[in-house]
């Protein structure tokens, strides 16, 4: 929290870095277990649960006309989930801030089609594309679940979200305004929620179906801290330059496939450290985004283990 601080110096750097435990620790005691264990591990600097209660899929909305049969999902179908923050919160809280996942309504539009021959990814952006006016019925429903599941886990004591966004993507809408008319609204709906009721939330900018050339749509969006990928089209962003960009604490800075996953430690010292003299002055190591599930936890918390220990100059 005193990195939030703009008149306070950062001496300390925190670092966290997230993975999926897989299914046999996605909901009940052996999710909240594998949670506490991995935290503990690693040493990281929060305590960030996965989502694991991704939406369905609803095969009677196959074209965009069919999204006002969108469910209307309400607190009993985040049971799992809300399980497992209510036990994380009460066995995590002391010792760190708690940080639940939260995916935006586009990208829950997106896990309702997985049933399409061409994946959800891809069809929720031919959807849009053919005509928005129809799938914007859908997201309006997306959103109000969403929500629900925010002022869930506020009651239960989250201290913040990892609130992931997609739809700027250079391969989506480039060029078009539904982005902006049909996406970024939906966003803007969940993060200012989150904001107005928490004091620590991360925007992150997931590059998972692609990459980005343009990251300005994004520059207003609200969150204390932003995680991205340094790659902008054929550049490659410092992360100081990534922190200057969005006028916040940046979170990031090394590749899920890159040093991390180093059978070699020096490997991952170093890569970390080469990273840490180009951080900005407000800087949490990370990665652009969620690592390897069967990566070496040991690499992990080296990683973190050489952010704690860094001097800064």
């Amino acid at each position: 929290m005193n990195m939030l601080d703009p008149g306070r110096k950062q001496d300390y750097i925190p670092a966290a870095f997230f993975i999926h435990f897989g299914k046999d620790y996605s909901a009940g005691q052996a999710a909240i277990d594998r949670h506490l264990e991995y935290f503990r591990h690693t040493q990281m600097d929060f305590l960030k649960i996965q989502f694991e209660n991704e939406f369905p899929a609803v095969p009677k909305i196959n074209r965009p006309r069919d999204w006002d049969k969108m469910p209307l999902y309400h607190k009993d179908f985040y049971e799992k989930q809300l399980k497992v923050v209510e036990g994380l919160v009460k066995a995590g809280k002391k010792e760190a801030l708690v940080i639940q996942t939260l995916y935006s309504p586009f990208m829950c539009a997106g896990h309702t089609l997985k049933h399409a021959q061409s994946g959800g990814d891809i069809e929720i952006t031919r959807h849009l594309k053919d005509d928005p006016g129809k799938v914007k019925i859908g997201m309006e429903i997306i959103t109000e679940s969403v929500l629900e599941f925010v002022k869930e886990c506020v009651k239960l004591g989250v201290d913040g979200f990892y609130a992931c966004t997609q739809g700027g993507e250079t391969h989506r809408f480039k060029g078009s305004s539904l982005f902006n008319e049909y996406v970024k609204p939906y966003d803007s709906i969940m993060m200012e929620e989150i904001n107005r009721s928490c004091d620590f939330n991360i925007l992150h900018i997931c590059d998972y179906c692609g990459g980005y050339d343009d990251l300005s749509p994004f520059l207003d969006y609200p969150g204390q801290v932003v995680n991205s990928s340094l790659e902008l089209g054929d550049d490659l962003l410092t992360p100081k330059e990534a922190g200057t960009m969005f006028n916040r604490p940046y979170m990031g800075g090394l590749d899920k496939l890159g040093c991390i996953v180093s059978e070699n430690k020096n490997e991952v010292i170093t890569g970390v450290e080469n990273v840490l003299d180009n951080a900005s002055d407000k800087f949490i190591l990370g990665a652009e985004c969620t690592l390897p599930a069967d990566i070496n936890w040991n690499n992990i918390n080296t990683a973190i283990s050489t952010a704690h220990n860094y001097k800064r100059t």
